[in-house]
């Protein structure tokens, strides 16, 4: 049934002009605001729209993963734009840089926007 539709993610914030910067600024996504009023991240490469809402509450999962060749480098390069990378001591745990390296030889690290949702950076190596 829904085979051959076009799908998009979204996901809401509660300061448009905090998100667009910090996407645009500091992520260096291409941005666009569509005719609603949505914010379109990196538009005709990936599907994700941002919206406003005032009773904005972030989710407590990831909403949105990046793809990186070095993840290193990347958390570096974040970190000195003032990106703070979450920090786990529990069953996941990263190092002091915020990289989480499991079992597998993915690496990950996670962090938030300005309205406190949950993105992350997934080292690939092709």
């Amino acid at each position: 049934m829904l085979k051959n539709c076009d799908a998009f993610s979204t996901f809401s914030t509660n300061d448009m002009e905090k998100t667009k910067d910090f996407y645009g600024k500091i992520l260096g996504l291409n941005l666009r605001e569509n005719s609603l009023g949505l914010l379109e991240l990196d538009p005709g490469h990936c599907s994700v729209l941002i919206y406003p809402k005032q009773d904005h509450k972030p989710a407590d999962f990831t909403v949105l993963n990046f793809y990186v060749p070095d993840i290193e480098e990347q958390v570096d390069e974040l970190t000195e734009k003032g990106v703070k990378f979450e920090i786990y001591d529990g069953k996941i745990r990263t190092d002091a840089k915020g990289i989480h390296r499991g079992s597998q030889p993915t690496a990950i690290a996670w962090f938030k926007d300005p309205a406190g949702n949950l993105l992350s950076l997934i080292e690939q190596n092709n």
